[in-house]
């Protein structure tokens, strides 16, 4: 197999879940700054241009970090990070559900049509006159999972999931690009800082890329 990797929240969500898995995947870097995942040779792995990605022993390629996350995880349940039974598994599934409609899509968006319009007006379409809002909707969507969260240290209760690293990045990133949470929240500010503390996150900023 060979991870095509980058500087991206969504890669950044799969290196921290292979990190917890204690993986070691043969990677690359893809300069999406410089817009290489825009061009042909990697269009041709993964013609929806985004990262990452992930080829496969038959040369077939797997994109969406989510699925390629669901893929390891069967190629290697332990440590489990989505579930060990289909309870486990649905309610990991749900909780990464919220996370990625209710919060990451509207800081990605909000990004792309505010901070990062320079970079991606040239690339997708894009509706700065939204930002405002986006970034106003993915807040008060972070105070509804606040509310939903239960009384363990994660959101699937005692288990550390995906759906915990998914959140965490996300919130991390929306810090970097004007989109703060707010860090008074009851249960999503202590919940970050025991995410935060744990060795993989600083790690997973860094590039699994060997080349």
């Amino acid at each position: 197999m060979l991870l095509y990797d980058a500087i991206s929240p969504a890669p950044r969500c799969l290196r921290m879940f292979i990190l917890e898995k204690q993986l070691h995947l043969p990677a690359v870097k893809v300069d999406v700054m410089r817009g290489e995942n825009r061009e042909a040779a990697y269009l041709a792995a993964n013609p929806a241009g985004q990262t990452p990605a992930l080829r496969l022993d038959d040369g077939t390629t797997l994109a969406e970090a989510v699925a390629i996350a669901e893929y390891l995880e069967e190629l290697h349940p332990e440590p489990s990070l989505i579930g060990r039974t289909p309870e486990e598994r649905a309610q990991t599934r749900m909780w990464w559900r919220r996370v990625e409609l209710n919060v990451t899509e509207f800081i990605h968006n909000a990004f792309h049509y505010a901070e990062g319009l320079p970079r991606f007006t040239p690339r997708i379409p894009v509706a700065p006159e939204a930002a405002q809002g986006l970034k106003r909707i993915a807040q008060d969507r972070v105070a509804w999972l606040d509310r939903m969260f239960g009384d363990g240290p994660y959101l699937c209760g005692e288990r550390f999931t995906a759906a915990d690293i998914w959140l965490y990045v996300w919130l991390d990133f929306g810090a970097g690009v004007q989109q703060p949470f707010d860090r008074r929240l009851p249960k999503i500010g202590p919940w970050f800082e025991r995410i935060a503390a744990r060795p993989t996150a600083a790690a997973s900023r860094n590039l699994l890329a060997t080349s």
